[in-house]
C-alpha cells in the first residue's frame, strides 16, 4: 500500500509563499515530495508491547531493519529502514500486523484578531480580547513545534518526534506551529492577539520539521505520545494543521493498513478529540487524510475580513477571496457521511503570533483548524461540552454552529450552499 503525501496548508498573506521549504508560488497547491527508498511503519500484535526491544533485535538480525522511532501507547511498533529485498518476509513474519510504506508528511498592542472576533469568543466565558483572565485547559499542537519564546505563548512542554534522542527539543524552526498556537491560545494579556481560549496551557508535539515536513512515522510518533500523556497532562484537545492523499476505509485504518488512522482512533479512545485541516486543494476532502476520516472534527476554511457577518469589507490580503464566503481554495465535503463532521473556521489573512515575538499574517485550512480546536477546547472549560467523548464534542461544536442564524453564517454553507461542495457552518464559540 501507498500511503499518501502530506502536504503544509499555509500561505505567507506578504509573499504568497508556501511554508514548505521555501516553495513558493500565488496558489496553493504545493509539490509532492518523492517517496524515501526503504522507510517502513512496522505494526507489531498488541501481545509484543512487552518485548518490543527483543522483537526489534529479532528483526534486525533476520531482516536487516534498521530500528528508528518505538510506539507503545497508541500502538504497538516501530519505524525503520528496510532492505526492498527483505519487506516481504518482514510483512509474512509471525507477530507482524502491519508493515506500511513511511511516507513523507508536510504540514499547513493586542489586537483581536478577525477570525476570533468572528466566532465570537469576545462574548464567551472567557471574553477573549478584555485583557484578563486565562483558562485551565490544554491542547496540543502536532505540528513544527511552538516557540516558547514568545511571551504570548503559555507552552508548557511537549516532545520532538523529529529527533527522539532530543525529547524536549520541539521549539518552532519553521513559524507554522507557533501561528497555529496562537490562534488556539494567545494570552488576554494587551500584548499581540489574543487567542480563541486565551491562556490554556500548549503542548508543542513536533512532528514536522524546518522545512514543514515530516513522515507517517513521525505523526504516529505524535499520536503515540498523546495517548501516553493526555490523561496526566489533562489534553483533552488536539489540532492537526496538516494533511495529504488518501482516504478512509471506514474501519479504523484495520482495512487498508494506515497507522496513521489506528493511532488516531486509539487518541479517540484516550478521550481526545482531534481537530484537522480539510486542505488546500479545492478538492473532495474524502481523498485527503486525515480530513477524511470520521474520527476527526474537520474544519474548511471561509474568509472574513473585519470580524463581523454580512460581507462586503475589503480584503486585507489575498485580493482573489470576498468577504464573508468560503476561502476559494478551502476542500470541501461532498459525501453524506464527510458532512457530519465537517465545520468551518475562519482561514483567510489572520493574524497570530510569530517565532520569537511579534505577530504575521497566514492563510490556509490550517489557520482555520485552530479556531475550532480552541473552541472546542472552550466548550470543555465551560461545561458546555458536558460529555467530554470525542463524537460528543464533535457533535455540540457542530449542533451549536448549526443553530445561529443564517446571518452568522457564510457564502458557502449549508444556509446559501454551493452546488456539489459541503463548507459547514461557521464555528460559534460565543456560547462557551
Amino acid at each position: 500500500m501507498v500511503r499518501p503525501v502530506y502536504r503544509l496548508v499555509a500561505v505567507s498573506a506578504a509573499a504568497g509563499a508556501l511554508l514548505a521549504g521555501g516553495l513558493s508560488g500565488a496558489g496553493v497547491t504545493e509539490a509532492r515530495a518523492a517517496q524515501p527508498e526503504g522507510r517502513y511503519v512496522i505494526l507489531l500484535e498488541d501481545s509484543a508491547r512487552d518485548r518490543l526491544e527483543a522483537v526489534i533485535r529479532q528483526h534486525g538480525r533476520a531482516y536487516g531493519v534498521q530500528a528508528g522511532l518505538r510506539y507503545r501507547d497508541a500502538l504497538v511498533g516501530y519505524s525503520a529502514v528496510v532492505p526492498e529485498s527483505r519487506v516481504a518476509e518482514l510483512r509474512a513474519a509471525e507477530g507482524v500486523r502491519t508493515v506500511a510504506v513511511d511516507a513523507p508528511v508536510r504540514a499547513t498592542q493586542q489586537v483581536l484578531p478577525a477570525g476570533v472576533d468572528r466566532i465570537q469568543a469576545d462574548v464567551s466565558t472567557t471574553a477573549a480580547g478584555n485583557g484578563t483572565g486565562d483558562v485551565d485547559t490544554a491542547v496540543a499542537v502536532l505540528d513544527t513545534g511552538i516557540d516558547d519564546r514568545h511571551p504570548d505563548l503559555n507552552v508548557a512542554g511537549g516532545f520532538n518526534c523529529m529527533d527522539p534522542s532530543r525529547p524536549g527539543a520541539w521549539r518552532d524552526n519553521n513559524g507554522h506551529g507557533t501561528h497555529v498556537a496562537g490562534t488556539v491560545a494567545a494570552r488576554d494579556n494587551g500584548d499581540d492577539v489574543v487567542g480563541v481560549v486565551p491562556g490554556a496551557r500548549l503542548y508543542a508535539v513536533k512532528v514536522l520539521g524546518a522545512s514543514g515536513g515530516g513522515f507517517t512515522s513521525t505523526i504516529v510518533c505524535g499520536l503515540d505520545w498523546l495517548v501516553r500523556n493526555a490523561v496526566p497532562l489533562g489534553i483533552k484537545v488536539a489540532n492537526m494543521s496538516l494533511g495529504g492523499d488518501g482516504a478512509d476505509d471506514g474501519n479504523c485504518g484495520f482495512s487498508n493498513d494506515d497507522p496513521e488512522h489506528q493511532a488516531i482512533c486509539r487518541v479517540n479512545v484516550a478521550g481526545v478529540t482531534v481537530v484537522v485541516a480539510a486542505g488546500n486543494d479545492t478538492d473532495d476532502l474524502a481523498d485527503h487524510t486525515p480530513a477524511a476520516f470520521d474520527e476527526v472534527l474537520t474544519v474548511t476554511a471561509m474568509a472574513d475580513f473585519d470580524g463581523q457577518p454580512g460581507g462586503g469589507a475589503a480584503a486585507t490580503c489575498r485580493t482573489s477571496n470576498r468577504d464573508d464566503t468560503a476561502a476559494n481554495f478551502s476542500n470541501f465535503a461532498v459525501s453524506t457521511a464527510d458532512a457530519a463532521h465537517t465545520i468551518a473556521g475562519p482561514g483567510v489573512c489572520v493574524r497570530s503570533t510569530r517565532r520569537s515575538t511579534g505577530t504575521t499574517v497566514y492563510s490556509g485550512t490550517s489557520m482555520a483548524s485552530p479556531h475550532v480546536a480552541g473552541a472546542a477546547a472552550l466548550c470543555l472549560a465551560a461545561g458546555r461540552c458536558a460529555d467530554p467523548s470525542p463524537a460528543a464534542v464533535a457533535a455540540q461544536l457542530l449542533a451549536d454552529a448549526a443553530a445561529q442564524p443564517a446571518s452568522y453564517g457564510f457564502a458557502g454553507d449549508p444556509n446559501a450552499p454551493v452546488s456539489g461542495r459541503h463548507y459547514g457552518h461557521l464555528v460559534h464559540a460565543g456560547g462557551y
